[in-house]
């Protein structure tokens, strides 16, 4: 009942019932010691009478056979039947099984589960049109399962249990992503240093991604996480180009500043006819409607929305970090790139 109140949920369900009629059937151990009767076999004898039991297998015609041993159906049906059962005590005598038991009207659970080794209940929640499982599932902990007894837990299962951890890989996954930019550019710009000009710039653009996702009620699924390693790559390429061409202006002599702002101008437009028409490829897919709408929403808007952000902030911030980074390269280096151009030129 809680959880059909939650905000975004649909409709909640379980299989489990704990008002199952059931025969409850209580054995007089005292009394069957005194006739000599065994409770192990008596209980067998009632199990195969009501539930059946395969005796033995052989083998006929070329053919293999299974005998099963079970009361037919009309004799098995009520707890009269109790009253056709007899057991062999000690002596070889024939004792009535219903003289040693005693049945019993109860409600109790129909079937019981067990999860990692705990009695337990499935229960399954649907929700509304425009809510992702991420959503749900952070509100029914916040809550409904959080307020759970003492001695009462929950865990999540399926897809929900791998969306649930996928969902706190996202750390791991970008760092990796960005670790392998970073030695990627710095075996190529020969620099530590010059190489977090770009990745420093990738910010801009996983800020539009969260926000853009978030503004919509998307949560941070495995296709969002997909979206930002493409976007880190998207990113750190136009990042590379500004850079590119803004270390060729200061190897030409220009100044840090002017080399930086040159390499702004020069390659603003590509940046700006690649990105946009990244983003309107994202466009169709951002409205994409059917089964698998939610994918196509979380991929495309992630991505979009951190082009756009991208590019807006990053035509600016990239220029200031080369102008930061180049200087403090020179600086440890001891040495300026126009320096080295006017000396090998001379040589």
């Amino acid at each position: 009942a809680q959880i059909m109140k939650q905000p975004g949920v649909q409709f909640a369900y379980t299989m489990f019932r704990a008002d199952y009629p059931q025969m409850e059937l209580e054995v007089d151990e005292d009394k069957a010691a005194q006739l000599g009767v065994d409770v192990s076999e008596m209980l067998s004898s009632v199990q195969t009478y009501f539930a059946g039991d395969q005796s033995l297998n052989f083998n006929r015609f070329g053919k293999f056979y299974r005998i099963a041993v079970k009361a037919d159906g009309i004799y098995r049906t009520d707890k009269e039947a109790f009253n056709e059962i007899f057991v062999k005590n000690n002596l070889g005598q024939m004792v009535p099984v219903n003289t040693l038991v005693t049945l019993r009207k109860v409600y109790g659970p129909e079937s019981v589960t067990r999860y990692n080794l705990y009695n337990s209940l499935t229960i399954n929640v649907v929700s509304t049109p425009g809510i992702s499982n991420g959503a749900i599932m952070e509100t029914l902990e916040k809550n409904v399962l959080t307020k759970l007894p003492g001695d009462y837990s929950y865990e999540w299962t399926g897809l929900s249990l791998e969306e649930k951890s996928s969902g706190n890989q996202t750390v791991l996954i970008l760092s990796l992503s960005l670790l392998f930019v970073y030695f990627l550019l710095s075996a190529q710009y020969e620099s530590y240093l010059l190489p977090l000009a770009v990745l420093l710039s990738i910010p801009t653009g996983m800020i539009g991604s969260f926000l853009g996702t978030r503004a919509i009620g998307l949560d941070n699924n495995i296709y969002v996480q997909v979206g930002l390693i493409m976007l880190i790559g998207l990113l750190a390429k136009n990042a590379i180009l500004i850079v590119e061409f803004a270390l060729q202006r200061r190897r030409a002599g220009s100044s840090l500043i002017d080399s930086a702002l040159e390499g702004a101008r020069a390659r603003l437009r590509p940046i700006l006819m690649t990105s946009l028409a990244f983003i309107a490829g994202m466009v169709p897919l951002m409205f994409a409607t059917g089964g698998t709408a939610t994918g196509n929403h979380s991929i495309s808007t992630g991505a979009a929305m951190g082009m756009l952000s991208g590019v807006i902030l990053g035509v600016i911030i990239i220029p200031l970090l080369y102008l930061v980074f180049q200087y403090l390269q020179e600086k440890v280096s001891g040495k300026k790139l126009t320096d080295n151009t006017v000396h090998n030129t001379n040589d």
